[in-house]
């Protein structure tokens, strides 16, 4: 018998919130351990966003934290987690992460992930990108962070914005070894 995973789940304050939430979701259906936190500028687009609140979103979680706790257990490495995602990643995230500057949870829990050797996704949300966008993202690759911003594939054909964002977020989790039905390799769409 396999262990469920224990997966981090950071909401960051960049638009997108529906991504964060369905990965919540869908990680549920799979039986994953989730360790949430919210930021606060992230509660708030979740808010604006999706109309839930940061309770909301806790109720579905095993675990939630508050985003200045880093004496928090995904704070230290030697609490065992199967990685992370930021979903959706704001660029102030991003260059926490780039630069090793954890005043955050979110940032703290990051460079764990990173010094442990455990995947972290950062689903990072801006457009257009400048190159000091560029750069943090050049940068928190190289130190281990898969950058994978969330944008939508159309070769499985469709019909609803739901069919967009289950896909990319299935894509994000198989991404971080997490298979699941929420999107369809290339190859196995209908004709």
């Amino acid at each position: 018998m396999s262990k469920n995973k224990r997966i981090i789940l950071a909401i960051s304050g960049a638009s997108g919130a529906i991504y964060g939430l369905r990965t919540l979701e869908i990680l549920n259906t799979l039986n994953t351990e989730v360790h949430l936190v919210i930021s606060p500028l992230g509660a708030q687009v979740m808010m604006e966003e999706t109309g839930k609140k940061p309770s909301d979103l806790a109720e579905m979680a095993a675990r939630s934290y508050q985003p200045d706790d880093l004496g928090a257990p995904i704070a230290s490495g030697s609490t065992p987690m199967d990685g992370m995602l930021i979903v959706p990643c704001s660029i102030k995230t991003l260059s926490g992460v780039a630069n090793s500057y954890a005043d955050t949870l979110i940032q703290r829990a990051a460079d764990v992930c990173l010094k442990e050797g455990r995947p972290l996704l950062l689903a990072v949300r801006e457009t257009p990108l400048h190159s000091g966008h560029l750069h943090l993202m050049a940068k928190a690759a190289r130190v281990g962070a898969v950058i994978f911003p969330p944008l939508n594939a159309f070769y499985h054909h469709p019909k609803t914005i739901d069919d967009l964002v289950n896909a990319t977020v299935g894509r994000m989790l198989a991404r971080i070894g997490i298979q699941n039905d929420a999107y369809q390799p290339w190859g196995n769409q209908a004709d």
